[in-house]
């Protein structure tokens, strides 16, 4: 039978797939919408399959919430160019609101979007259409009744939020600007493992004993070096992001408030990146690996 242009553009805008595969599509099913849908749903399921094995490590971090719960999601693709792609940035965002309600990415991929399908059909569906492979891999909450949280992203990589006493929003973001640019591993001194402030007293004593020096002076090179490096690594001991002159630890009990807690998460963090051949990559797509 014969297939009109206005039959492949609506199974386009309702499917997402490319104009050949839907001409295709409906050519084989006699031009049965329905079953068209059906078909190039199964076929994108193949093609999410094939691409699941591939290293997603580009992405988004997402936020989503208010000033007393607020959640971040972390979703990966493979480039750069796809996380800016606005199909990827619609799904993206209303997943993230849909992470309000769940505490984990299986009870996430479970949920349904505006459209009706699951959070997971979609995502596979995008796979197909975006040629990519694209998975929701964390999501973070935080949550105050006495307090606020506040959230800074940047550049969409970098996605941090911050929970204090008080009600001040614009200085609870800005030690969540902080964080983001700064990446302290703990809170305060307080939240350091004893077994990690050990072992790098043993790394410094040991480093201190090859200087020759007598031993109650290597006791203050080993105290200094120590307090410098749990400083460093922690939110209240580094210098303000803002203000160099003041610790964040300065700045809070300044304001008569205290920090809770804080998250961050950066896309494709722990990920390990595969060295790609960009000629090969190219060579790959045009066969449509």
């Amino acid at each position: 039978m014969s297939i009109t242009a206005a039959q492949v553009k609506e199974l386009r805008e309702r499917t997402g797939a490319g104009m050949m595969e839907c001409k295709k599509a409906l050519v084989e099913t006699d031009g049965d919408m329905d079953t068209a849908i059906e078909h190039l749903r199964k076929s994108g399921l193949a093609k999410a399959d094939k691409k699941s094995g591939r290293v997603a490590a580009e992405g988004s971090v997402i936020q989503a919430g208010d000033e007393h719960h607020s959640v971040l999601v972390e979703i990966n693709c493979e480039t750069d160019f796809v996380a800016k792609d606005a199909n990827f940035r619609a799904f993206a965002e209303e997943v993230a609101e849909l992470a309000l309600n769940v505490d984990s990415i299986d009870a996430l991929s479970a949920e349904s979007l505006a459209s009706g399908q699951s959070v997971e059909d979609t995502r596979q569906q995008l796979v197909a259409k975006l040629g990519e492979n694209i998975q929701l891999r964390r999501l973070a909450h935080l949550k105050t009744d006495n307090g606020v949280v506040a959230s800074y992203v940047h550049g969409g990589r970098i996605g941090v939020l911050a929970a204090t006493t008080g009600d001040d929003v614009e200085l609870a973001r800005d030690i969540a600007m902080h964080v983001a640019a700064l990446n302290p591993a703990y809170r305060d001194v307080a939240d350091v493992p004893p077994e990690a402030v050990a072992k790098e007293k043993d790394i410094l004593v040991a480093q201190a004993a090859e200087s020759g020096k007598p031993p109650e002076i290597i006791e203050k090179m080993v105290s200094g070096r120590l307090n410098k490096h749990l400083a460093e690594i922690t939110l209240t001991g580094q210098p303000f992001v803002k203000d160099g002159d003041i610790t964040v630890g300065k700045l809070v009990k300044g304001k008569g408030i205290e920090v809770l807690e804080f998250v961050r998460l950066e896309v494709g963090e722990g990920i390990e990146k595969e060295e790609s051949d960009f000629a090969a990559e190219v060579m790959q797509q045009a066969r449509g690996d």
